[in-house]
């Protein structure tokens, strides 16, 4: 088991099985030292979606819970291509997409759900990143939060 994903065991996290994807798109590309993961819904390790819209229907606590399921879709994506968690060097960049009210402005407090997950299941070093974090009106089956990345990795 990758020092990671122990990491991940002693917060009670399984890594699921890598979802597969909603539309006509590679789940990740390698290219060199980079992998680049799609876009990941907010789904939880009972295959739930969190759904809805931050300000309305989705507090902020909860769109940060939303963000770090997306963060754990990212590591099922990423063992999925790499077959072990050991090869991630780094965490290089979010980009996040909060589905929320045209008034919702706290979109960077949302994502510092999956932020900060990775911080304490990469360390700092690791997961230090950057990133994005916008709005939108809608995301795939109703989603919450959506968020991509990329990772250096061993190679």
């Amino acid at each position: 088991m990758s020092e990671i994903e122990t990491r991940l065991e002693s917060l009670g996290i399984t890594l699921p099985e890598a979802p597969k994807p909603l539309g006509n798109f590679a789940p990740y590309l390698i290219d060199g030292e980079f992998l680049y993961i799609s876009g990941q819904i907010s789904v939880d390790l009972g295959g739930n979606i969190h759904r809805g819209k931050l300000g309305e229907t989705v507090s902020l606590e909860q769109g940060q819970v939303a963000a770090k399921w997306c963060a754990v879709g990212l590591l099922a994506r990423a063992k999925a291509a790499l077959g072990t968690l050991d090869r991630v060097e780094k965490l290089i960049k979010l980009g996040a997409f909060v589905n929320a009210i045209p008034d919702f402005i706290d979109h960077p407090k949302v994502v510092n759900g999956a932020s900060d997950f990775f911080v304490e299941v990469l360390g700092p070093e690791k997961a230090n990143h950057v990133r994005f974090a916008v709005g939108s009106s809608s995301l795939p089956a109703g989603a919450a939060v959506e968020i991509e990345a990329v990772f250096r990795i061993q190679v």
